[in-house]
């Protein structure tokens, strides 16, 4: 088997829902940081990458024919070089750096290209078909752009309830209250705002052109708790505490990374950054999605035959301040080691884009605070989670 490491990483600034990249098809959004990573990476010739794998959850709208092949031909890329996208929700990119991954560990590629992309703006309305032709009865449009749609009436109910309405379970079941999602939730603005001021996301950041948008669009530096929990909870439920303050809002953007083998260092011209030293998937109950990471994150520290005394910096996609902590409370992780540039609640959380975003983020994490080992880890819906472990290259060679 052979090492995988990675060599860059890049994305947009994730917009709001009907914001700044609101104007802008997800295919062009996957272009530009496709078009960035090549352009970044001066020793590549486009033609030795092996494929691009590109995670996307929607696949309703623009992006529906194969976005990372059709990315990378709207990115100049030569054609002989070919394309898939997968969908696993909300960690499609991650599951795309996985599978990349697995190619190069098995010798079947050197250079892989992946990442996400997600325009929740645009994601369309879409209309079912009917059975019978000429059909009587109102027909209604489906918003395909988060959760549960066109139900399979054979799907056991209590799997089918809504994300918030699994998430209330969820803090329910775990003892979360409302307090500490909301300190959560506020920790997240003000750490994402320290990031960016202190220039933590300048080399990790390209511009998208025709969009007015410098830094990710949802980050308020005025939230405070004492706001948060003027907020009503958005699920209709008694004494209800996820709010939209203490969630991630739903957003546009783009990611990408550029994985390699060893080998891969002499056609890109540069040293990797960070090994993947393991990987994992877990599943349980569909409504318990958000606590799914725990033992995909378990396993794939297994898998790296290192333990949670060996991690000294987590990226946790925070779909909820709720579950977040759930998950942090089962690792008994130190708060201070996890999303400390920042979390989707307030970043954002463009859904195929998350995981290559938690990637690049942990990656850039460890060579700057010298840091050796970390991990990055999503929930996702339908219930299931997914890890990598990072190593930092340069730790390693000092070790």
């Amino acid at each position: 088997m052979h090492e995988v490491y990675v060599y860059d990483a890049v994305r947009t600034s994730f917009g709001k829902l009907g914001g700044a990249l609101s104007g802008i098809r997800p295919d062009d959004l996957a272009k530009i940081v496709i078009s960035a990573t090549v352009e970044r990476v001066l020793e590549l010739d486009p033609t030795e990458v092996d494929e691009v794998v590109f995670g996307n959850a929607n696949g309703a709208g623009e992006e529906n024919r194969n976005v990372a092949r059709m990315a990378w031909l709207l990115a100049g890329g030569p054609v002989s070089v070919p394309g898939t996208t997968v969908n696993r929700l909300c960690g499609s990119s991650l599951d795309a750096t996985i599978m990349a991954a697995r190619q190069i560990a098995i010798g079947d590629a050197e250079v892989m290209l992946v990442g996400g992309v997600e325009s929740m703006s645009r994601a369309p309305w879409v209309l079912p078909k009917t059975e019978r032709p000429f059909p009587m009865q109102n027909l209604e449009l489906v918003n395909t752009t988060l959760g549960w749609r066109l139900i399979n009436p054979e799907m056991h109910t209590p799997w089918t309830v809504s994300l918030g309405e699994a998430t209330e379970q969820l803090r329910e079941k775990y003892g979360i209250n409302r307090e500490r999602q909301d300190e959560f939730a506020a920790q997240s603005h003000a750490k994402a705002a320290s990031a960016w001021t202190a220039g933590r996301y300048e080399d990790l950041v390209v511009t998208v052109p025709g969009a007015d948008l410098d830094r990710d669009e949802t980050i308020r530096e005025e939230v405070t708790v004492e706001r948060l929990s003027a907020l009503k909870p958005v699920f209709r439920r008694e004494n209800g505490t996820v709010t939209a303050g203490n969630s991630s809002p739903m957003n546009d953007g783009a990611s990408a990374a550029l994985l390699g083998s060893a080998a891969a260092s002499t056609k890109l011209g540069r040293s990797p950054t960070a090994r993947i030293a393991g990987w994992a998937a877990a599943a349980n109950e569909p409504q318990d999605f958000g606590y799914a990471p725990v033992e995909a994150t378990n396993r794939a520290l297994a898998k790296a035959g290192i333990q949670w005394s060996d991690i000294q910096a987590v990226e946790l996609n925070e779909a909820f301040a709720a579950q977040a902590l759930a998950c942090l409370d089962a690792w008994k992780v130190d708060p201070h080691i996890v999303n400390s540039w920042g979390g989707a609640v307030a970043l954002g959380h463009p859904l195929g884009a998350s995981g290559t975003r938690l990637l690049g983020t942990l990656a850039a994490r460890l060579r700057s605070e010298g840091l050796r080992w970390g991990v990055a880890s999503l929930c996702i819906g339908v219930g299931q989670g997914l890890a990598i472990v990072l190593e930092n290259v340069a730790t390693e060679r000092k070790q």
